[in-house]
């Protein structure tokens, strides 16, 4: 039996997909939520970079860090302009950013987190920790909303890149990991979101769209809790 139906990996819904039309709302429910989102436990500055989805750039991230820098982190852009769906390039463009400083909590949103996972996959010792927010773990972009679109724009072939993404998975991330994932996701498959190949990492299941992850109070609380080394 293939994982594909082994783990019942598919893309979201149509339902799902219409859904992602509440992201403006998730991303002005942060007003009402401020007093809670002021109560959240304090960084210590240590420096964290913030990684962009398929075809955004450090302008969507920028709510996010602003928020982590308030509770006192060091928080970063990862200043590699927009992310054109290229992880592997990237994560070697980032870990040559990174070479010089101390290890580095990496937040990275949708394929975001593909980076992030390649860069703790292959320089554990420059990574301290790992969250990432929707992203894609199963099959790359087969089990997305964006999936033909990706085809089409990087001129691959979705069943042959699912394969090397599994034998990529299989190398595993030494580095505390938290996947933070919706089952409503409406650009990626919340199953294809889910890590089976790292004992270890941690799943906390949300409510909310794929593009209002980033922005939402409620992932904002949950960041601010691991960072901590709380409970989220």
């Amino acid at each position: 039996m293939n994982r594909q139906t082994l783990h019942d990996l598919r893309p979201p819904t149509f339902a799902a997909r219409l859904l992602e039309a509440r992201a403006p709302l998730e991303f002005w429910s942060l007003l009402p939520a401020a007093g809670m989102l002021r109560r959240q436990p304090r960084g210590d500055g240590r420096p964290i970079v913030v990684l962009p989805g398929f075809t955004a750039d450090d302008r969507s991230t920028a709510p996010l860090r602003s928020y982590l820098s308030w509770l006192g982190y060091d928080a970063r852009p990862w200043g590699l302009g927009r992310n054109r769906g290229d992880p592997e390039r990237d994560a070697e463009r980032l870990l040559a950013r990174l070479d010089a400083g101390p290890p580095v909590t990496l937040v990275g949103w949708s394929l975001g987190g593909v980076v992030a996972r390649l860069v703790a996959s292959g320089a554990p010792e420059q990574v301290r920790e790992v969250v990432t927010l929707g992203t894609p773990v199963e099959g790359g972009p087969k089990y997305t909303s964006t999936a033909s679109l990706y085809a089409r724009a990087r001129g691959v072939d979705l069943d042959a890149f699912e394969r090397h993404v599994h034998e990529v998975n299989t190398r595993g991330i030494p580095v505390p990991l938290t996947i933070v994932y919706s089952r409503s996701d409406g650009v990626v498959g919340w199953r294809a979101a889910l890590d089976r190949y790292n004992p270890g990492a941690r799943h906390v299941e949300v409510r909310g769209s794929h593009l209002g992850l980033g922005v939402s109070p409620t992932v904002w609380r949950i960041l601010a809790r691991i960072l901590a080394g709380h409970e989220p």
